[in-house]
């Protein structure tokens, strides 16, 4: 057989070890895609996932390093934020907002934090006593109220809330969610 493109002249062997050379190629290939898939991913840890803030203030900067400028800074902490990408002890992280940066890995914690996130704007959302829509209310929470995310089902999230009137002694409050009424969170996913 004749190759047209190259001018090369191709024997039914050479096919054969073409091929062969494919297969082994696509083999290692597809042993060494979980180490790159590693090597770029240096926690080991799904991406993109959910975290918080640890402690304040936190610089977040354009890069990963302390070379690279502050791009802004935290006052808070048990912030959710959602990281996207690692390079070595560095982790590119997304906020509510959309907004990224980079802050180092020790600034992180694991604890699951949310925001509330009325499906209508400006609507407050019932914290509900169980897994049901019937379930009693035990309070209404505003748009972009922080909670702690306890524990998720798919459907539903078990979260607590700090939160009072003006001038008025903090309560906390503990209760579900719908999980879609929540930044911090993915669609359908489970933890505990």
């Amino acid at each position: 057989m004749f190759d047209q493109t190259t001018g090369a002249i191709i024997t039914r062997q050479s096919q054969s070890a073409f091929r062969a050379l494919l297969i082994v190629l696509s083999m290692l290939l597809g042993l060494a895609a979980p180490a790159l898939a590693q090597a770029s991913n240096p926690s080991g840890l799904p991406l993109p996932r959910f975290a918080s803030t640890r402690s304040d203030p936190i610089n977040v900067r354009v890069g990963p390093g302390t070379k690279y400028d502050i791009a802004w800074t935290y006052v808070k902490s048990g912030l959710p934020v959602e990281i996207v990408q690692e390079f070595d002890t560095w982790r590119k992280i997304r906020d509510v907002d959309g907004t990224e940066g980079w802050v180092h890995q020790n600034l992180l914690s694991g604890t699951r934090m949310g925001f509330v996130t009325p499906v209508l704007a400006n609507a407050e959302i019932p914290l509900r006593a169980n897994r049901s829509d019937e379930s009693s209310v035990r309070a209404r929470l505003g748009p972009g109220l922080k909670v702690t995310i306890k524990q998720c089902d798919g459907e539903w999230c078990e979260v607590s809330a700090t939160g009072g009137e003006a001038g008025q002694r903090s309560a906390t409050y503990s209760g579900f969610l719908h999980q879609e009424e929540l930044w911090g969170v993915y669609p359908q996913e489970e933890f505990d």
